[in-house]
């Protein structure tokens, strides 16, 4: 059946209006989550940093590093504050790849020498009830890993107590915190090596 000229060019009209909304919707939609991802790992950064000032925003300071020992053959974000142009704190992007459901994302602050200053788990998949008592928001599980180093804890302090180690549990599951633990230890192993590369520029 043959459309009239004037019903095809109003078609064609309201296609290409409806194609101009998506964009404009998406772009807009794309912008906001953009800025809630911002504003949500700054928030990460915040908690995993000795307060401020700083000599720039911790966000201006990433730059992406391959590093195995931290998880993934894939590049992953570092950042670095200075106070007074000295070396104040570095966060690492750390994968815990062994969790009982997968990958688990966290956030590690340490000083020059090493000292965490706090841990914070940005993504994971663990059990609900069991496995995400990992996150901050359901229990203080992770603030245990503040003030540790590898000067303070031997090789063998890295592991849940029911392995021998210095750190709690979680009630009902041992997989996900062993992988967290394993996967920090590791991180200061790395950082311990490439403390000066990590502060070079």
């Amino acid at each position: 059946m043959r459309i009239p000229a004037r019903t095809g060019l109003t078609l064609a009209c309201c296609a290409a209006l409806a194609i101009i909304s998506l964009s404009l919707v998406h772009q807009m939609t794309r912008e906001r989550l953009e800025a809630a991802r911002q504003q949500w790992l700054l928030q990460g950064l915040s908690a995993v940093l000795p307060e401020g000032p700083y000599d720039e925003d911790p966000l201006s300071s990433r730059r992406m590093i391959t590093a195995p020992e931290l998880g993934s053959t894939q590049a992953l974000p570092l950042y670095t504050v200075y106070r007074d142009r000295q070396p104040l704190a570095a966060v690492l992007s750390v994968i815990a790849p062994d969790g009982y459901n997968g990958d688990i994302r966290l956030l590690l602050g340490v000083r020059p020498d090493g000292q965490i200053i706090g841990a914070r788990v940005t993504e994971h998949r663990e059990t609900p009830g069991l496995g995400d008592d990992i996150e901050i928001i359901r229990s203080d599980w992770i603030t245990q890993f503040a003030g540790r180093s590898l000067q303070h804890d031997t090789a063998s302090a890295w592991a849940v107590t029911r392995f021998g180690g210095h750190f709690d549990s979680l009630t009902g599951a041992t997989i996900t915190p062993q992988a967290v633990i394993t996967a920090i230890h590791r991180a200061l192993q790395w950082y311990q090596q490439h403390r000066d590369e990590v502060f070079s520029s």
